[in-house]
This record gives C-alpha cells, structure tokens and sequence, in this order.
C-alpha cells in the first residue's frame, strides 16, 4: 500500500506553484486566491489539534463522548478566533455503544464460531439478545442487488427464524423493519460480493433485535447450508441505547448576501473505535481554515458563505438531517447549493467527485437541478491542472443526503472509503490496487498519519477553489447573479494569518 507522504512534503511547492494555471472559464475559477491561502500546512495544524483532542478524550470524537464534545468547542473556538459569531445548535440523539463484544456462530450442523470485526461487525442501533435458531434467506437469488426492500422478499418467512439478507438496495433500517414485521427474531445482512470485509453500518434508530453484517464470503456460505438442508445460528449482542445530546456549528461570512447563501460541511464526528483524522478530521481541518482565510477575498464574497461543521453524522446524518428539517422554508429557500467535505485525505486516494447529473445512473435519488454545475466546477478545476477524475454516485452516505433530499441543489469531492481501488484507478492515481482506499475506515488507525499528503493538497486546493467560484457567482447552479458592482466593505477585522506551528511525523 501507498503511503509516501506520511512523512515528506515533497511536491507540495509544486502543487502550491501549478494553482496559478488554472485557466479562465466560466465554470471554474481563472485564479483561486483562496487555493493559495488555505495552505496543507495549516490544514494539518488542525488535523493535529484533533487527534491530540482523541488521544486524551478515549481515543475518538465519537458524537454523545467527551472527544466530541471537545471538538465542538474547539471549532466554536477557532471560529470565534477568526472573527464570526458561531451559532452552536445542539439536538438530542441516540447514542449507541457495545457493552461486550457481540457472538455470531453456527451451531448446526456444523460448529462454527465467527471472529468480531473480522468475520462480521454489530450494527449500530442493534438491540440486545441472545438468540438461537434456524436461519431462513430472504431473495437469495438477488446477485449484487441486495435484498429485503420489499415486504414481499419475506413471503412465507417462518416466523422465529433468523433473516440473511443481503446488502444493498435500500437503508439497513428498511430491512430490518421488513424482517421484523415478518416475525425474524434477529436480521443477518452480509456484505456485497464486490465490498471487502464485514457491514460497519448503521440502522440509524434504536431496534430491539441483534442485527449484524458477516462479509459475503460468511453471508453467501450460510445462504448456501440453509437452501440445501437448513442452518442453525446464534446471535449474541449486548448493547447500550439511550438519549444523548450533539451539535452542529454553524458560522456565515459577514460578506455577501444573505439570500442566496452557499453551504459549505463537514462532519464534526468520529466513529467510536477511532480519531476519525481523515473521517472527518480532513474536512473539519480545511473548513476552519478556509473559514479563516476568506475574508482577505474581499468583495469577491458575493455570496454569503456558511460553514457548517455537522454533529452525529456517524449516527446516521442526523445533525444535517436535523438542521435542513429545523430550517423554515424561508430560510430554505435562501440556500443556493451545498458542498460536502466529508473524507479528502485518504491514504489509498482517487479524486472522486459527486455525480450531480446522474451520468453514471447510480444515484439513489434524482439530483436537484444545478448539481450537474457543481461536478463541472470540480471536474473543471481537476482538469485545469491536468488532474484525473472520477465520479461516485449520491449514494446518501454523507450529509448531502438532507438537502439533495429537500431539492436543494448540492456537490462535493471525496479521496474514497472502504471501496477497493482499481488496477485501472492505479495507473492513473498511483497507490495500490486491490486494497481500500482508506484501508483505517471506521479504525482505531485513521490518525494524523492516515493521509496521502499529495493527494490531500489537490482536494484542499479543490475545495477552496471552487468555494471562491461560488462565493462569487451562483449563476450557474441556480440563475442568480449579481449586478456587477462590489457590496459595501465590510467591518475591518483583525485575523491572525497563522494557527499554530507545522509539525510532521
């Protein structure tokens, strides 16, 4: 695997250097000030500041834990630092966390004890059970399309039976409420034939019933047993469910009008086995950064910019979720577009950009008019500096979800997660084929050393790049443009033009 940037900055000048090529166009910045001025090495101070933030809290930033907590209060800080008035809107959630490490086995007619972690994972939001018995498969013909969406996959579903379901198709939640309201007395959802490893994923409300993900290796093994003479399981999780209380930071640029605003996130939570410096460190690290530095763009700010640092989002999206449903209609319709920040370092990388015209035709739901501008922003940007692209579907995994959903037009770049790279990405990104793009997702090793500093600078300058474009101009995300006259200045502030010191490792 490919990590040659942990610990050298080499190439970073010519990154720093190749910005000022981006040629004039209109859907993509003819020179990005605020790519020169949101610098890696800043970035990096922040992504620090959060791992030692993990390090001393219990080794995450997990939404409901005193790591997140401290988060939260040191991007309110620093925003506050950096001249805003940040807004902290807290919501209560669903916290979740294993008390004991959870038993999935079969017992008939062989024995057979699975390994945690790597033969299969505990959902989040599983309940708690101990429960025994014969293992029943839902659609097991669905090849790749996964199963159990529909009531009818569980037609003449016995009832007491455990469910093996396959990833893929729909929410975890849908299955599982699909698979109780057949009588299953706990859900077995393994994973897809082309994802490595077992289902780390979330049923985003609290159940009563375990519910666990085997890989497909474990999953299609099972399958197999019970369609040709049955198989008996034991399924084993002790968890904890209870209400606990996040937050979203929100902050706008004292520049720009008010009624045609651009949302700019990241979430500001890990998972709980893990610091979560790429996921979502690399985000949060570059919003407050590019927080700091965009006043100096003067009465290029014409649009007012909002950056949202998302709570929970590990959860189940729920502080985005929460802010566009708490957001009055009004308010809504001030929002021109959203840009989503979530995971831009990752070790393994490939420049991904959010396939806003549904071009691929794998989006779960139609993109709202205007994405298809906002992948030709980054897609733009890439190429004006001879960088490759690809593009990922809207799958809903991100915080997009709440306003693609509510039609509000949205984009975002993303280096990849437990998605395995191809000889094909290889040859055009570097790294290694056949292993994760981020091989620490959801681990207790996505650290500050998690990171291909190469690739983070492109999706850094990228970010802030067509943050500024933006900024400028919504014209072609929504038809709003300005008359061609600078707003008033604004109130002269002082910022310090550094945080901090740089340190590698």
């Amino acid at each position: 695997m490919r990590r040659a940037a942990l610990a050298t900055l080499t190439g970073l000048s010519l990154a720093a250097a190749t910005v000022a090529a981006i040629p004039a166009q209109a859907a993509a910045p003819s020179q990005s000030k605020l790519a020169r001025l949101v610098t890696l090495k800043n970035v990096r101070h922040h992504q620090l500041n959060l791992q030692k933030i993990a390090d001393a809290n219990g080794g995450n930033r997990a939404a409901g834990l005193p790591g997140n907590k401290i988060t939260v209060k040191y991007i309110a800080d620093q925003l506050k630092r950096a001249g805003y008035t940040p807004t902290v809107q807290t919501f209560a959630f669903d916290f979740w966390q294993e008390n004991s490490e959870a038993v999935f086995a079969e017992t008939a007619p062989e024995q057979k004890t699975f390994a945690p972690g790597t033969d299969f994972a505990t959902l989040q939001y599983s309940g708690s059970g101990d429960v025994t018995a014969a293992a029943t498969p839902v659609d097991s013909g669905a090849t790749g399309l996964g199963s159990g969406c529909e009531a009818d996959d569980f037609a003449g579903f016995p009832a007491g039976h455990i469910a093996l379901i396959q990833r893929g198709g729909c929410f975890f939640s849908l299955k599982t409420d699909n698979a109780i309201a057949a009588g299953a007395s706990a859900v077995v959802i393994y994973q897809l034939p082309d994802q490595p490893g077992p289902v780390a994923g979330t049923l985003t409300t609290p159940y009563g019933i375990p519910v666990v993900g085997p890989t497909n290796a474990v999953g299609r093994a099972l399958v197999d047993q019970a369609n040709s003479g049955g198989v008996t399981l034991r399924v084993k999780t002790d968890t904890l469910n209870q209400k606990r209380e996040a937050a979203n930071v929100l902050a706008d640029t004292e520049r720009g009008r008010a009624d045609n605003v651009v949302v700019v996130g990241a979430h500001n939570d890990s998972v709980t086995a893990g610091p979560g410096i790429n996921d979502d460190g690399s985000g949060t690290a570059t919003l407050l950064e590019m927080a700091k530095q965009i006043h100096k763009l003067g009465p290029k700010v014409r649009n007012q910019v909002r950056f949202a640092f998302w709570g929970a989002e590990e959860e189940g999206l729920l502080g985005s979720q929460y802010y566009v449903d708490n957001l009055p209609q009004a308010e809504r319709d001030k929002v021109a577009l959203m840009l989503d920040f979530d995971m831009l370092a990752s070790p393994n990388y490939v420049n991904f950009v959010y396939d806003g015209d549904d071009s691929e035709g794998r989006n779960n739901v139609e993109p709202p008019a205007g994405s298809g501008a906002i992948e030709k922003a980054f897609n733009d940007y890439f190429a004006s500096r001879n960088l490759h692209t690809d593009a990922t579907a809207f799958d809903g995994r991100s915080d997009y979800n709440a306003f693609i959903t509510a039609g509000i037009p949205a984009g975002g770049i993303f280096t990849g997660a437990e998605g395995i790279k191809t000889p094909e990405q290889a040859a055009i990104y570097g790294g290694t084929a056949g292993v994760a793009y981020d091989p620490c997702y959801h681990s207790a090793c996505d650290r500050y050393d998690n990171v291909d500093l190469t690739g983070f600078d492109h999706m850094i300058d990228a970010t802030a790049a067509v943050t500024q474009l933006f900024a400028h101009s919504t014209l072609t995300v929504n038809g709003n443009e300005l008359a061609r006259r600078a707003p008033a200045p604004a109130a002269k502030r002082t910022v310090p033009d550094e945080i901090g010191t740089y340190k590698t490792r």
